[in-house]
């Protein structure tokens, strides 16, 4: 299904091109078994911070810490999964680590994670909640397409907060729209161009599966995603699972 693209200006909706989402077909020759939910959602209100919201990050951070140590943390299945991806296309998992392990082990050391901005707040909560991967673009800041390929080595990436252009290696995996990379080792660093702030008001957010996290999982969760944007951001969402069935769709 195509869905038209959105820019909220002060007195209208301005339509513009569709833009795509896709997965190349090299990423399922070495995954076949990913699922990527992809939440779309359209003139959300992301100012301010709910008081509720940051609740909910607090008790899911005094869960993990009952429930996890970061000493076995590497062995939970939805964990470990991410550590040998990491190792099929040559990032180190005990250096690079994928976002959630990130953010469980910034957890376990005691570090509350802090306010960015609501639909911030909102997807590291799904993705402490559920041990998954999940991040985000603002839409408005991407150049063209957004594609998850592999790396050739010679994309240029500016970090999250930096102005310093790099590359990623030749077979990272990695997001990128059709200028740069906007996320480098799959889900390890984002990049500042289209990070989202107080001023975002669309967004694309991925969800991403990999066994054990099924496809009937990551419709679940992304569920549960998008009733948490509406309840604090408002705006209107649409759900899509990306995988080796269905790799391609129109925002």
């Amino acid at each position: 299904m195509d869905v038209l693209r959105y820019v909220y200006k002060r007195n209208s909706i301005a339509i513009i091109d569709f833009m795509k989402f896709t997965i190349d077909n090299k990423i399922f020759e070495k995954y076949p078994d990913l699922n990527i939910g992809i939440v779309i959602a359209r003139g959300i209100d992301n100012t301010e911070a709910s008081s509720e919201m940051i609740e909910l990050l607090r008790n899911e951070e005094k869960r993990i810490k009952q429930e996890f140590n970061s000493e076995i943390l590497s062995d939970q299945p939805k964990i470990k999964i991410w550590r040998e991806t990491y190792s099929s296309f040559g990032a180190k998992p005990k250096k690079y680590r994928c976002s959630v392990e990130n953010l469980y082990r910034m957890i376990l050391e005691g570090i509350e994670l802090k306010h960015i901005n609501k639909i911030v707040d909102i997807y590291n909560y799904i993705s402490i909640r559920h041990t998954v991967p999940v991040g985000g673009d603002d839409v408005d800041k991407v150049e063209g397409d957004i594609r998850l390929k592999i790396a050739n080595g010679t994309e240029p990436f500016i970090e999250l907060n930096s102005e310093e252009t790099k590359t990623p290696k030749p077979g990272e995996v990695v997001y990128v729209d059709d200028k740069e990379v906007l996320c480098r080792r799959w889900n390890w660093r984002e990049c500042d161009k289209s990070k989202m702030t107080e001023r975002t008001k669309n967004a694309t957010i991925v969800v991403e599966g990999l066994p054990p996290t099924t496809q009937e999982h990551i419709r679940d969760i992304t569920n549960e995603l998008v009733e948490l944007i509406k309840k604090y951001c408002g705006g209107e969402t649409q759900i899509f699972i990306l995988n080796k069935e269905n790799s391609s769709i129109e925002i």
